[in-house]
């Protein structure tokens, strides 16, 4: 299998919600600890990082996205991060509060993340998991 293929099959795979905020402070805590281990950041829609970021990017990123977080998700439990293995993480989709859609429970098309924090060098996601029939039919009646 190639590393496109690993890493649409490790984003599609099984993740942990991150319910309560003091869940995601370990998790935050966690990725701290493990900050110049190889994290890929991408802010998914723009393009994907060539390398990983330096620990000081990892610790400035998880400062500023765990802000917006609590300045936006204005909930009392957090529910918008998952994380592969929360005790030991090598990836974490973030969504984002103002982008929500239908990202719990189950669906064929569910929304993609704002950010992903992964070991594995990603790609691009909307490119590679295309808008459905029914929302292209739309874009292209919209704007002919």
């Amino acid at each position: 299998m190639n590393a496109e293929n690993d890493y649409l099959k490790t984003f599609r795979g099984r993740f942990v919600g991150i319910l309560r905020w003091d869940q995601l402070d370990d998790l935050w805590a966690r990725v701290r600890d493990d900050a110049d281990g190889g994290w890929y950041i991408y802010a998914v829609g723009a393009p994907p990082p060539e390398a990983p970021a330096t620990a000081e990017q990892v610790q400035r990123f998880i400062g500023e996205v765990d802000e917006l977080l609590h300045r936006e998700h204005e909930e009392k439990y957090c529910g918008i991060v998952y994380a592969d293995d929360p005790e030991h993480p090598g990836f974490i989709k973030i969504f984002d509060p103002n982008n929500l859609g239908v990202v719990c429970g189950y669906s064929e098309n569910p929304p993609l993340p704002g950010w992903v924090m992964s070991k594995m060098k990603p790609i691009d996601l909307p490119d590679a998991l295309p808008q459905t029939g029914s929302r292209r039919r739309w874009w292209q009646k919209l704007f002919g």
